[in-house]
């Protein structure tokens, strides 16, 4: 046995093994998964748009005008007037004076923290934080203090001990598996008052929250404000792709020294044309917000009513299980019965807390959200996950 046929087996003696499951089709909120018609629970299309014939057709239209791709990285001939013009948008929409496109979000949080902190300085960041911005903190070079989830009398502890060297504190808006929104108003008051940069990634609140789902800092009060505040193109907007809005110094800043941008292929003229488009249907359609809301609170009073106590205020929704195996047992078990809902394991969530990440889109139904959470309530029963009506 080789080595890496060793360490996929622990992984599966774990129960930590991964496969790629098929979904054959567009991204709406009935797929057919692996040739079966289920219902999609867990997907980040919340406003249904990656589907959307509007937010498709334009995807065409860009790629016929533009090509394929953009041949290049944007400083050396890839940047285009697509790029530049949904920049001006995004920026718009998010209230900054200036926005930069990146190729994901992973690059746009790796590149952004690993720009702004370097040696002989900290950076701050939640300890629930996603993995890309885990990772911008190591590529960054710099010390990282992690607090406490949520936690501002920690992360003021830290500030303090850290004697003047915090250079950047970083936080989720919404936390893309828990579903709750970090304290906003406080992380900001901190970095001021102890001379930091805050960066906020706001991938999982666009579109989701906030006035005219303009996300979490919109929600708080702070367009603008807030230091740097990323998003991206591939959840609520449908597309592919990712931002960092700012002010014209700091983007300038990372055109010269964020590698993520320096050394990548500039985004695909098909990915911006839906994007522009999503987000000029999300501008022109703010109802599609108040949908998701509405239906984030159908599903979680849905679940509450099978015994279940899913502890989110989001359009995220965790049902928390512990381990990993039972975990996945719940997750089969509801995939049988029609509902993809996906079972998270560490390193996604620590040790021990396991969940399905439930996820509602604007698109989905009451009466097959009601009904997802009966099958998923009996699925729990029927492993012994919660108490059995009598």
């Amino acid at each position: 046995m080789t080595d890496v046929a060793e360490r996929l087996q622990a992984l599966r003696d774990r129960g930590l093994h991964r496969r790629l499951r098929l979904i054959e089709g567009p991204q709406g909120p009935r797929v057919t998964l692996d040739g079966r018609a289920v219902l999609l629970l867990c997907s980040n299309n919340y406003l249904g748009l990656a589907d959307e014939p509007r937010v498709r057709e334009a995807a065409a239209e860009a790629a016929l005008r533009w090509g394929a791709g953009a041949g290049a990285s944007r400083l050396i001939s890839g940047n285009m007037e697509a790029h530049r013009s949904l920049e001006v948008r995004l920026a718009e929409f998010a209230g900054y004076e200036a926005a930069l496109l990146f190729g994901s979000g992973y690059l746009a949080n790796t590149g952004t923290i690993a720009a702004l902190a370097g040696a002989g300085e900290v950076v701050f960041s939640d300890e629930l934080n996603h993995a890309s911005i885990v990772d911008g903190c190591r590529l960054s070079r710099a010390e990282t203090f992690v607090y406490h989830h949520a936690d501002l009398e920690h992360l003021e502890w830290g500030l303090r001990e850290a004697s003047g060297r915090g250079a950047l504190i970083v936080s989720d808006g919404v936390f893309s598996m828990d579903g709750d929104l970090a304290p906003l108003p406080g992380l900001l008051e901190l970095a001021r008052r102890h001379g930091c940069r805050l960066m906020v990634d706001d991938a999982h609140a666009v579109g989701a929250i906030g006035p005219g789902g303009r996300g979490s800092v919109a929600a708080a009060g702070l367009s603008g404000e807030v230091d740097v505040v990323v998003g991206t193109l591939g959840k609520a907007l449908g597309s592919y792709g990712a931002y960092a809005c700012a002010t014209p110094e700091t983007i300038d800043f990372l055109v010269n020294s964020a590698r993520s941008f320096v050394f990548s292929t500039a985004p695909a003229p098909a990915a911006l044309g839906a994007a522009t488009a999503a987000l000029e249907l999300l501008v022109a359609e703010p109802e599609r917000v108040d949908r998701l809301q509405v239906n984030a609170v159908t599903l979680r009073e849905a679940l509450v009513a099978e015994g279940l106590a899913p502890s989110s205020t989001t359009q995220i929704i965790p049902i928390e299980v512990g381990e990993a195996e039972p975990t996945m047992q719940l997750c089969e078990l509801a995939l049988e019965r029609g509902v993809f809902a996906q079972g998270i394991r560490p390193p996604t969530v620590p040790a021990g807390s396991s969940r399905l990440r439930l996820t509602v889109m604007a698109t989905h139904e009451a009466d097959e959200l009601a009904a997802a959470a009966k099958v998923i309530g009996e699925a729990a029963r029927a492993i012994g996950l919660v108490p059995v009506a009598a």
